[in-house]
């Protein structure tokens, strides 16, 4: 059955995550690869990077005359041009990725940065699983695990996401500059966010429920929500609940309680509370003021 999912998830990825793809900087996927069972290739080399990641066995790793235990945990990157080798008795879970980047497509400070990526002598790193670029990872293949090829756009995105982690968990690139190359997907995350919540106001919401439907942490899309609108997740949720509820009170007949309930708010009390805060009026007196100032407009357009 893993085998199959496997299979799934690499063909998935290896039609609809191919690139190129970006702005700041533009990658070109030249393959992607989930084997369970991953034993020994030969001494080889390539002019491409290439990314492995371990999800159980064990190992070695060989980059040019220096070998590298593997195990549960580990993510590697293979650097343009040098030999490397993997072996294993037992077999490794592997995840890999090969990819380039289209220089002329990209601009100069995520070329530099690429071009540090390339000769950085941080290549090996052990206990990622915690990592950006490791919950990334699993989450995509998760997701395409599962069939999930009807959303090429988030499949992308979150293609792209993952590349771009390589570079601060490999490059010795300043962090102005990845944060610079971070904007563009964090702004994509961001508004996947607000699309969610938008089309889901009758459900709790949680800070937890809309970072796992993202595949990102709790905390990274707290931090999402405070950098980019400078407010707070729950604090952004109650203004959407309440941008609603001031809609179906002017747009249609349903009661408070109905309101109350399908913009998420659970109880009339709680609601008219909110409400009452944030507008500096209750939820019937709103209704009640709209409805008055549209039966003049009313009268003033038919004595017009």
């Amino acid at each position: 059955m893993i085998i199959q999912s496997c299979k799934r998830s690499e063909g998935i990825l290896n039609q609809y995550a191919m690139g190129p793809f970006g702005e700041e900087v533009t990658f070109k996927v030249l393959y992607w690869g989930v084997n369970p069972k991953h034993y020994d290739n030969p001494l080889h080399k390539h002019s491409f990077f290439e990314v492995c990641y371990v999800l159980s066995g064990e190992g070695l790793y060989k980059d040019m005359d220096e070998q590298y235990p593997l195990k549960k945990g580990t993510v590697f990157l293979s650097r343009p041009n040098n030999q490397h080798q993997i072996l294993s008795e037992t077999g490794l879970f592997l995840v890999y990725i090969a990819f380039d980047i289209l220089h002329e497509n990209s601009k100069d400070d995520a070329n530099s940065m690429i071009s540090q990526l390339a000769g950085t002598n941080k290549f090996y790193v052990c206990g990622a699983d915690d990592s950006p670029t490791a919950l990334i990872w699993r989450a995509l293949v998760a997701h395409t695990s599962n069939g999930g090829a009807d959303d090429n756009n988030f499949i992308s995105n979150m293609a792209h996401t993952l590349i771009l982690s390589f570079t601060s968990m490999f490059s010795e690139a300043s962090q102005k500059s990845q944060e610079k190359l971070f904007a563009n997907s964090s702004s994509t995350l961001l508004y996947q966010a607000k699309l969610f919540i938008q089309d889901n106001l009758s459900e709790p919401l949680k800070l937890e429920h809309v970072a796992n439907y993202l595949h990102i942490s709790s905390r990274h899309l707290s931090r999402l929500f405070s950098n980019e609108l400078t407010e707070s997740f729950s604090n952004y949720i109650r203004k959407e609940r309440v941008r609603e509820a001031t809609r179906l009170l002017e747009t249609t007949s349903m009661s408070i309680k109905e309101i109350a309930d399908v913009t998420g708010f659970g109880s009339v009390h709680y609601f008219t509370r909110v409400f009452t805060t944030m507008m500096n009026v209750s939820p019937a007196k709103y209704r009640n003021d709209f409805e008055i100032i549209v039966e003049k407009r009313e009268v003033l357009e038919r004595n017009v």
